[in-house]
């Protein structure tokens, strides 16, 4: 698969009903995103704010953050949420770069997040660099938890679809191209290269642990084959409440900075080969079945080494290092990609399991690391939900509107995608 990713950089973000892009600033109307978003009888409200960095504003309880974009040519986008069941990777994507739609509002689980655009929490969030579209959501009285994630995810990936159809006829400021091709082909290409793959773990762990590929809960599937460019350009959805700073949001997965790298040394130090997609389940017999799987398929497409991501911590960390130690044992040389809960004082088991073959691990930091978040002249969202998510406590909202809590509540402060600016050393 070839892919043209055609992306337009935004400079500022102003509301207006001259809708569009010029000179590099996104003009919005929030009133047609409010009606956009309102034809969804399960919200009843929704205010339109925009974050820009820099300014003294915290986000929160952030739910999810989606890139605006529109397939020119191969699909449609969000392919199986929005549009048909379509295979995407191929022809050509525009997007608005420095931009995101950030959906908030009441809290649905404990594990939601905080993103603050200025400060030192700024500096362990990669949306503190954005300018944010903040939709903050009202959901219908009495929803319950799931159905109001499955309404604020809609109505994410409605409007930055609806955005994202600004840019359809607009001249690209640069043009990047990626491309895989089919097995044999590729590798028989680059023949003297190590065979490189990537096993992505997605989230997967009940209700409001959800991952989606092509419109489907990914608990419903045994590991798969994607192109990598299939991921770029829409394939995997977030829609779940796992904790903040290890959530891989929609942004996250329409950016994955791993695959990304992988093709930047493509065809110069390694033949990237392709993406096995993984779940992580719950239950011993089903993470037997899916690493079984996962190995197997490494082994099927012949690499010589592996990088495997997980999402999440405690229970995922059991699929983490059976994919790790199968495949190792299958003769392949494996780094796994996580991060850790070592304690305040970090001095505890990183990982809930361990295994020798796990002997190449890069990590985005200890999770459990305290902060205090000083207070900010705007809100968006609201914070009477502060002590109660995962990472804050008791009295974690000060008087003075500050915030001491774990790093945990900062929506991607640790991202195990590495997509962050922290890591860990052993002393």
């Amino acid at each position: 698969m070839r892919l043209e990713l055609g992306s337009i950089l935004i400079k500022d973000v102003q509301p207006g009903a001259s809708q569009g892009v010029s000179g590099g600033v996104l003009t919005v109307d929030p009133a047609k995103l409010q009606e956009l978003v309102l034809q969804d009888e399960r919200i009843t409200g929704v205010k339109v704010e925009i974050a820009k960095p820099g300014e003294s504003t915290r986000i929160t309880p952030v739910k999810d953050v989606i890139e605006p974009r529109v397939k020119v040519d191969g699909g449609e986008m969000f392919p199986g949420m929005m549009g048909k069941v379509g295979t995407v990777g191929s022809g050509r994507t525009h997007v608005l770069k420095g931009v995101s739609v950030l959906t908030a509002g009441k809290i649905v689980g404990f594990q939601e997040g905080i993103v603050d655009m200025s400060g030192p929490g700024a500096e362990y969030t990669p949306f503190s660099k954005l300018i944010n579209i903040c939709l903050v959501l009202e959901p219908a009285a009495g929803l319950k938890p799931h159905e109001y994630e499955a309404a604020a995810r809609t109505a994410g990936l409605k409007a930055a679809a609806y955005i994202g159809e600004f840019a359809r006829t607009l001249t690209p400021d640069s043009v990047e191209v990626f491309e895989t091709k089919p097995l044999i082909k590729q590798t028989q290409e680059f023949p003297n290269l190590p065979k490189v793959g990537y096993v992505y773990m997605l989230q997967t762990q009940g209700l409001l642990h959800d991952t989606y590929v092509y419109g489907v809960d990914a608990k419903k599937i045994v590991p798969t084959i994607l192109y990598p460019t299939e991921v770029m350009d829409g394939a995997i959805l977030s829609g779940n409440c796992v904790s903040a700073c290890d959530k891989n949001t929609t942004y996250h997965h329409q950016n994955n900075p791993i695959i990304r790298e992988l093709y930047s040394k493509h065809g110069k130090e390694i033949n990237f080969v392709g993406v096995i997609i993984t779940n992580e389940n719950v239950f011993l017999m089903d993470k037997e079945r899916s690493s079984d799987w996962s190995s197997k398929l490494a082994e099927y497409l012949g690499l010589d080494a592996v990088i495997v991501s997980q999402e999440g911590f405690g229970n995922p960390d059991t699929d983490l290092i059976m994919n790790c130690k199968k495949i190792e044992l299958k003769g392949i040389k494996t780094v796994i990609v996580t991060d850790e809960y070592a304690g305040r004082d970090g001095k505890s088991q990183s990982l809930a399991d361990a295994d020798p073959l796990a002997d190449a691990t890069v990590t985005g930091g200890n999770a459990n690391e305290v902060i205090v978040l000083p207070p900010m002249s705007k809100i968006i969202g609201m914070l009477d939900f502060t002590d109660k998510i995962a990472g804050g406590f008791d009295g974690s909202l000060r008087p003075d509107g500050s915030i001491e809590a774990e790093i945990q509540v900062i929506t991607g402060a640790t991202n195990e995608l590495g997509f962050n600016r922290m890591t860990a050393v052993e002393l």
